[in-house]
């Protein structure tokens, strides 16, 4: 059973205080396998490999502006907000505030010898959660490619309008290759496309609606968003593939969060696990939700969470 860093590495170092083991890992002291890793939380193996060199250089105690979820020499994890883009909209956009553009900051601040940051997947602007980049052009190639061969692991939140047939599906919809207008659609026999596969679970339901946790086998622009949409099951707040407001629970945004970032770790082989919690805009519209449809069901037996591909 794997446990905690900070704890693994309290029981190599018996002397060492729990607030001490997580400031050593945070100074950039300890490592796993031979990586130096900064989150005192990562789930590690008993018989990992763990060791602290008190003589290293601590590293620098920088800031992020934008919440860290993991972070290690070649990866990091963070925490995007509603509003904000994850990159550029164009390449030579170089004022836009972007995640990309934060955690470049970020990391130039932390080493400035190795400043490398590499755009690994995106979200859209008003899609919330867990955001991966690259700190290694070798991390940013093995990343993507475990994209490519759907080894990622991406849990989603979504709050939807209408009532949902059954308690789980899969929607498995190409989508068009073209972008048009600001918006994508399902593509026709013989056009162009994408293989797009979406798998839905009910967490909570209502009369008028559901929180349902949704998986990403493929990652296509806007695919949850447009595949809900194609069931009757708009994302609340979703202007472009919803109801333009005239749902049951007005929202300031699309009602849609990466949840969970699970992956083994490029160079390490370590389980990467990334947990981003509901954000208040979220849980502000479910409350709502809940408060104008009271008589909302129980969860669906064992939608605890969405089931899991390795």
């Amino acid at each position: 059973m794997r446990i905690r860093l900070d704890l693994a590495l309290i029981e190599r170092h018996p002397e060492l205080s729990r607030r001490r083991a997580r400031d050593v890992i945070e100074k950039g002291q300890v490592t796993v396998a031979g990586r130096t890793v900064l989150e005192s939380g990562l789930l590690v193996e008993p018989s990992a490999e763990v060791a602290w060199d008190p003589n290293l250089k601590a590293r620098s105690r920088a800031r992020s502006s934008l919440r860290l979820l993991h972070e290690d020499d070649d990866v990091v994890v963070v925490d995007k907000p509603a509003g904000l883009l994850a990159v550029p909209t164009a390449p030579d956009a170089r004022d836009e505030d972007t995640a990309l553009a934060r955690v470049r900051e970020y990391i130039a601040r932390r080493r400035p010898r190795r400043p490398y940051v590499g755009v690994v997947h995106r979200l859209d602007r008003d899609t919330s959660g867990a955001l991966a980049f690259a700190l290694s052009p070798p991390a940013r190639a093995a990343l993507r490619d475990l994209f490519r061969a759907h080894r990622m692991e991406r849990r989603y939140a979504a709050l939807v309008e209408g009532v949902p047939s059954a308690d789980e599906g899969q929607v498995d919809a190409p989508i068009y290759d073209v972008y048009e207008a600001g918006r994508r659609r399902l593509a026709r026999p013989g056009e162009p496309a994408h293989e797009a596969r979406t798998r839905w679970r009910v967490a909570e339901r209502f009369r008028a609606g559901a929180l349902l946790e949704v998986e990403l086998e493929t990652g296509r622009q806007h695919q949850i968003r447009l595949h809900l949409a194609t069931l009757g099951l708009p994302i609340v707040g979703d202007h472009v593939y919803g109801r333009s407001g005239r749902g049951a629970i007005a929202a300031p945004r699309q009602m849609l969060h990466a949840r969970h970032l699970g992956f083994l770790h490029p160079i390490t082989g370590i389980r990467v696990e990334a947990e981003s919690p509901l954000p208040a805009d979220f849980r502000a519209a479910l409350a709502a939700l809940r408060r104008v449809d009271p008589a909302r069901g129980a969860r669906p037996r064992g939608s605890g969470s969405a089931r899991r591909r390795r």
